[in-house]
């Protein structure tokens, strides 16, 4: 089996800033696609950014310029810095992987359990 944990959320004022980390554990061969996706109350789970295993990286358009996310593949880790958070960061933030346990297999999707990030004043 393969574990995301998801570490880093909190309460931060607007402005402040947070470092969301996720290590991937268990048996794995390969790790593709590493994201963060996030869920605020009433809505819909949303992208947030991802990133490749070669680095290539992609981000919501709510985020660019304020966040950051990175991977450290011989740690089998990806980071979310998040900068000059708003209220409406507000949400759970997930943890996404894209997960080869075997050479030769299928690729699947695993998710963490979620992170709470509480933007507010």
């Amino acid at each position: 089996q393969v574990q995301l944990v998801e570490s880093g959320g909190g309460l931060v004022q607007p402005g402040g800033s947070l470092r969301l980390s996720c290590a991937a554990s268990g048996s794995i061969f390969s790790i593709y696609t590493m994201g963060w996706y996030r869920q605020a109350p009433g809505k819909q789970r949303e992208l947030v950014a991802s990133i490749t295993s070669g680095g290539t990286t992609t981000y919501a358009d709510s985020v660019r310029g304020r966040f950051t996310i990175s991977r450290d593949n011989a740690k089998n880790t990806v980071y979310l810095q998040m900068n000059s958070l708003k209220p409406e960061d507000t949400a759970v933030y997930f943890c996404n992987a894209d997960v080869q346990r075997r050479r030769g297999t299928r690729v699947s999707d695993y998710w963490g359990q979620g992170t709470q990030v509480t933007v507010a004043s």
